[in-house]
């Protein structure tokens, strides 16, 4: 391999870039029948806390591994549609934006997320992408969003059973694979829909003790309010004795 470029970032971090000659590796960019050099960029264990901005956008390999990257922003791959292998290993992921690799290439063939805090993703995260996926030592939450995620991926088969639930909708799958419950049978959508319709459950009962509350508040003011109409009038003179005193009057007269 012959190094052809290094610059440091603004953090002041140093990435190698490299150039594989074609007697080693080299790809075929989409649309062109020629194969190219392979472009790697090698910024490993370089206390990186983001992923560099201007990459060359003949980048086939980009190395980040072991770096303090916590967030993956959409679009931060964009421009690199010659993308065939990404490793984000051993970072500080906890959070993946759905369209992060918008613009990487149907083509890229393996994405290594391993060894990071993810404990979920959003469901169209992978939706355009073939890649072989490593999602081993993460801290991953079972339920139905990672199982829909999980439904569209191709698992590295060496790590697919070091995906492991290290929470779930029921305490009973917290520590085994995730692929071996699903396999099993479970469906952790079903807990979704019973967890929803249980919440259903509850509000609707809640408005309608509500409304119940407010109807007999309402009969009861009405009730009292009549009681004490019907008081009132009992302390009104009747009107047999109103209509008796002008007689009364003329007879004295």
């Amino acid at each position: 391999a012959q190094i052809i470029e290094s610059w440091s970032f603004p953090t002041g971090s140093l990435c190698r870039c490299l150039l594989m000659g074609s007697s080693q590796r080299s790809i075929t960019p989409p649309h062109s029948a020629l194969p190219l050099p392979l472009m790697m960029v090698m910024c490993t264990s370089r206390d990186l806390d983001h992923i560099p901005p201007h990459l060359p956008k003949d980048t086939a390999v980009l190395l980040l591994s072991s770096n303090r990257i916590r967030h993956l922003p959409k679009g931060a791959l964009a421009d690199l549609h010659l993308l065939r292998e990404l490793d984000l290993s051993q970072n500080a992921l906890d959070s993946v934006e759905a369209d992060a690799f918008q613009g990487v290439s149907e083509d890229l063939q393996t994405l290594d997320l391993s060894q990071n805090q993810l404990s979920s993703l959003p469901r169209d995260t992978f939706s355009r992408l073939h890649a072989q996926v490593r999602l081993s030592g993460n801290p991953w939450h079972c339920e139905c969003s990672l199982q829909e995620v999980l439904r569209e991926l191709r698992l590295d088969p060496e790590t697919v059973n070091e995906v492991t639930c290290f929470s779930s909708v029921e305490e009973e799958y917290v520590g085994h694979p995730v692929i071996q419950v699903l396999d099993s049978g479970v469906n952790f959508c079903n807990f979704h829909h019973k967890t929803m319709d249980l919440a259903m459950f509850v509000a609707m009962f809640c408005w309608f003790s509500m409304v119940s509350a407010y109807i007999i508040h309402y009969i009861r003011h009405n009730q009292e309010d009549a009681r004490r109409h019907m008081e009132y009038l009992k302390t009104l003179p009747s009107t047999s004795h109103l209509t008796k005193d002008p007689d009364t009057a003329s007879s004295v007269c």
